[in-house]
């Protein structure tokens, strides 16, 4: 069963539910609503806060039990010293969702006493975060050992206007954040470029958006020899999506998100070791972010024109492949030489940068899961953001920021330009391991003509290798809400 959500103004001591989580701020006390509730726990709250049983620190949770009706339990749930905000209730609910996960519960209410409507937003987003699994592919347990998974959540919030658009604008978030990780976590032989046809489509009939398909003979008659040489070494058919919505008139340029969809990569030719090759899965979480992110706008309405380009296609080595010191064509006219076959997203990139240039861009964001580069330099924590426009940069930077998914500024100095020339081409697809997202971003710019350009390297952010407490390992919804919060910054101004 789907995730479904409600709002609710309902005195939370008056509740019938299975499970009440109640996130607090560190060192909490008891207020005049905690206090009903509490005579509902026979004291048992009043005496947890009094005995610092529960001190609200972050991601801090303790189940109160309650009685066989009414709120049968109660979850604690600690934010932390930081200031209330949409990000530290997104991160509360999380845990609270995956608590109630563990629990069986199949429902859950969330409170936030004294919250407002950033932070209903915020609720919604990470209580689907927290609820979030693909369990598609498995084998259901034994009926004695199955837990309800979380299906209903509902947040209790004053009846305003400003906290219904936010649970409105929570909802639509979650849901595009929901199709970004179900295409990241499906298997490359589940997701392939024909899944992204699909996908866009559904989201194109649902939202009233055109949409656009190509395959390998339409993208040759393009020239796109660029794209074309990472999908020559698989039979499957290559595809650019692109979705247009369009929330003001004919007139206004486009924001563009372009997106990475490399279902699979295997590195071609120059081959990658095989440990934790599985991982590369995930080399598609660009074009999901993308995918994502327009699912979201049609949810949102907002009144400005977004186009969403994805490229997706696998990497492989075969007799067909490409290979290292091969020189081919980008749709642009200009050549590059293969220096290495595993620097394959920015190939297909280039050309969709010059597809872009036909929707008449006010700026083009893109997103990918680049380079190795970028997490050796940022870890997993920030996004790599790249730009020559440094107040477009800035505007990227703080949509990152609002969303709960912070970026940092990298340099693209011309010295570094100088690692992508060619002796044989018009630039090389690879300046090394020295700076390698520095460069990697410099070969995309290449592409570009005309319009403002903002490159984000997602490879150390849009999935985890570990668990991250609030949320599991595997895919994190990064960068939907970047994406997302850039265009409604662009469409309120």
């Amino acid at each position: 069963m789907p995730l479904t959500f409600s709002l609710a103004a309902t005195a939370p001591a008056s509740l019938e539910t299975p499970l009440l989580a109640v996130v607090l701020p560190s060192e909490p006390t008891l207020t005049d609503e905690l206090t009903a509730l509490d005579g509902l726990l026979h004291g048992a709250l009043m005496r947890t806060l009094a005995r610092r049983d529960f001190r609200g620190g972050r991601d801090e949770s303790l189940l109160l039990v309650g009685g066989e009706q009414g709120v049968q339990r109660v979850l604690l749930v600690g934010r932390g010293t930081a200031p209330l905000s949409r990000i530290g209730a997104r991160r509360a609910a999380a845990v609270a969702a995956r608590q109630a996960g563990k629990l069986g519960t199949g429902a859950l209410h969330l409170w936030l006493p004294g919250g407002d409507a950033a932070s209903v937003e915020g609720l919604v987003i990470g209580a689907a975060a927290g609820s979030w699994g693909y369990p598609d592919l498995q084998t259901p347990p034994p009926e004695r050992d199955r837990r309800a998974r979380v299906e209903q959540v509902t947040i209790i919030a004053p009846d305003s206007e400003a906290a219904r658009a936010a649970f409105a604008a929570g909802v639509a978030v979650a849901e595009g954040q929901a199709i970004a990780k179900r295409l990241g976590q499906m298997p490359g032989n589940y997701c392939t470029p024909e899944t992204f046809a699909e996908v866009g489509r559904d989201i194109a009939t649902r939202h009233g958006m055109g949409i656009t398909v190509l395959g390998r003979k339409e993208m040759a008659d393009l020239g796109m020899g660029a794209f074309l040489c990472v999908a020559q070494g698989t039979p499957q058919e290559p595809r650019l999506v692109a979705l247009e919505y369009r929330g003001a008139g004919a007139d206004q340029r486009p924001v563009v998100l372009i997106g990475k969809g490399l279902c699979f990569d295997t590195g071609g030719i120059s081959i990658k070791p095989a440990p934790e090759m599985e991982w590369m899965k995930f080399d598609m979480s660009g074009a999901g972010g993308v995918m994502g992110a327009m699912e979201a706008i049609g949810r949102l309405k907002p009144a400005i024109n977004v186009v969403g380009i994805i490229g997706s296609t696998t990497n492989m080595p075969s007799g067909e492949a490409v290979k290292p010191g091969d020189v081919v064509r980008a749709s642009n006219g200009k050549t590059i030489e293969i220096i290495n076959t595993d620097a394959e997203g920015r190939l297909v990139l280039a050309d969709l940068l010059v597809f872009a240039k036909r929707y008449n861009p006010s700026i083009a964001l893109d997103a990918a899961t680049l380079t190795g580069a970028i997490v050796i330099g940022l870890g997993q924590h920030a996004v790599g953001v790249f730009s020559t426009d440094r107040t477009a940069a800035d505007e990227v930077l703080a949509a990152g920021e609002a969303a709960g998914e912070p970026g940092w500024p990298m340099p693209m100095w011309d010295e570094y330009r100088e690692q992508i020339k060619s002796d044989v081409a018009d630039v090389k697809n690879t300046g090394g391991r020295a700076a390698g997202s520095i460069t990697a971003a410099l070969f995309l710019q290449e592409f570009v003509d005309g319009f403002p350009f903002v490159h984000l390297d997602v490879a150390g952010t849009a999935y985890s290798q570990s668990d991250l407490g609030w949320i599991p390992k595997g895919p994190t919804g990064t960068p939907v809400g970047t994406f997302v919060e850039f265009v409604r910054a662009r469409a309120r101004t």
